[in-house]
């Protein structure tokens, strides 16, 4: 199986780097393609015009056309599949997954396609694995990371930055979304190494483990 996933931003790439190469067979191959951004679906969804902005559903429509093409050329034995991978942050699974299907069904040929959704974000997948936490940060507060319910909608990249981070969030907040991207992109390099993708505590990222392992050639 060839995996093409496509991730939000460069943070989730960076983990996903590390994290899918653990879960899928060895004769499996990928590509990660971290956007700038997610986004919103376009109205009508009519394809971007702005592609170069590289905002993740801005160009959801166009990709999946393009997939849908080169995909049909893929030997039988040899098959492809889209994996999108996005914070659900505050919307409604439900509703989303239909906007989402209403893209995928739309498209003629259509790509196998499989949407995994990190909830409430990314780092929600890090928190699953206090263990690596601690590994990667000694001097992680043990006081914050027990306040942390798995999966749970609580401010999640905030909970890992106050756990970690000098000053906690407010004084990272106070330094901007550069910041704040750059530091998270650290925890996505520092933390998923020492991660063991078998005892995850997010069920989220057991639900993304799983499609990867049914789609893979270990299945």
């Amino acid at each position: 199986m060839h995996f093409e996933i496509l991730v939000e931003d460069q943070s989730g790439g960076k983990a996903l780097a590390t994290l899918v190469p653990q879960i899928i067979a060895k004769e499996d191959t990928f590509r990660i393609h971290p956007y700038k951004g997610i986004g919103r679906i376009p109205k009508n969804m009519k394809d971007t015009k702005n592609a170069e902005h590289r905002i993740l559903l801005e160009n959801f429509p166009k990709l999946l056309k393009g997939y849908g093409k080169t995909f049909k050329d893929y030997p039988t034995n040899y098959p492809a599949v889209v994996i999108l991978v996005c914070d659900l942050d505050d919307k409604c699974l439900k509703t989303f997954r239909k906007e989402l299907l209403k893209i995928l069904y739309s498209c003629n040929p259509k790509p196998k396609t499989e949407f995994c959704f990190a909830i409430e974000e990314g780092e929600a997948w890090l928190l699953g694995d206090l263990e690596a936490i601690k590994t990667a940060y000694p001097k992680v507060k043990d006081s914050v990371l027990a306040t942390y319910v798995n999966d749970s909608i609580c401010g999640t990249w905030e909970k890992l930055a106050d756990a970690i981070y000098t000053g906690g969030s407010q004084q990272l907040i106070k330094k901007g979304w550069h910041a704040i991207g750059a530091e998270k992109y650290k925890w996505a390099t520092d933390i998923p190494p020492h991660m063991d993708i078998d005892i995850n505590r997010s069920q989220s990222f057991c639900d993304f483990r799983k499609k990867l392992i049914a789609l893979s050639a270990k299945a």
